[in-house]
């Protein structure tokens, strides 16, 4: 969610406000902090952003302005409770459409279904598309130690019985997988990184296989990204129908996160 304060946009996670200023606005921090605390009562801390994210655990520097000394939060969307520390787990609140959507395309599949979520995080989209379809068996892998603990402790709080988590690297955990299991739906919420990681998507796919594949493009690079999914699908000896592209929001002037929803045909 995103609100303003002083003409200045502010995240909110939880009870927590993050601000995100250019260096020549940092000074008018407090003041910013003092404004988002008087008008929002459910805001109890407000972080400034002193670093970009980074890495492939995207994790980002905050420093407390004001309010509770604490950088942990329940997020709450979805009807869905996500506990997390905002600096050491990356999480989107502005996804939280797209989470209720691909948990929505799911549902629409009747019987038993298997569904796969890579690069997990703290789990929002295998707890969503967990608790909108409580039939469903949902496995989820993050890297990340601190967000899988946290993901651990989501499905406690969301009281769900049909969410795994794994820890580990996506490659390492697929290999495992694809020795027994086939997955029915795959998310792929993917980090800015060269690798698509689709040969460990298609590895676990079958016939009929629904893939929501992520990435991030210029408007001119969009149909490049596209070809280059019918590539890699070649190159596995699968064969794949394109169903959607979507625009999932704009992350710096004209340049877009994409959301390419494919079927293994």
């Amino acid at each position: 969610m995103h609100k303003q304060a002083g003409h200045m946009p502010f995240e909110v996670i939880g009870s927590i406000a993050i601000l995100q200023l250019p260096d020549e606005r940092k000074k008018e921090a407090k003041k910013l902090a003092e404004k988002i605390l008087a008008s929002n009562r459910h805001i109890r801390t407000v972080l400034l952003k002193t670093g970009r994210v980074k890495g492939r655990l995207r994790k980002r520097k905050l420093m407390i302005v004001l309010g509770d000394k604490t950088k942990e939060a329940i997020h709450k969307e979805n009807n869905c409770l996500m506990n997390l520390d905002v600096e050491t787990c990356y999480f989107s609140p502005r996804l939280s459409n797209e989470r209720h959507e691909i948990a929505n395309e799911i549902a629409k599949q009747k019987g038993r279904k298997r569904v796969l979520v890579m690069f997990a995080g703290i789990a929002p989209y295998a707890i969503v598309a967990a608790k909108q379809n409580p039939k469903a068996e949902v496995t989820a892998v993050e890297l990340n130690r601190e967000a899988c603990r946290y993901a651990d402790e989501n499905v406690k709080l969301n009281k769900l019985n049909n969410l795994k988590i794994i820890q580990g690297d996506v490659k390492k955990v697929v290999q495992k997988l694809k020795l027994k299991d086939k997955f029915d739906f795959i998310v792929m919420p993917r980090p800015q990184l060269k690798d698509t990681f689709l040969k460990e998507a298609f590895a676990v796919s079958k016939k009929g296989t629904k893939i929501f594949y992520y990435d991030f493009a210029k408007q001119q690079d969009i149909e490049g990204k596209i070809k280059a999914i019918g590539i890699a699908a070649k190159k596995c000896r699968k064969k794949i129908k394109i169903i959607r592209v979507k625009k999932a929001g704009e992350i710096a002037p004209y340049k877009f996160r994409i959301r390419v929803d494919f079927k293994v045909t």
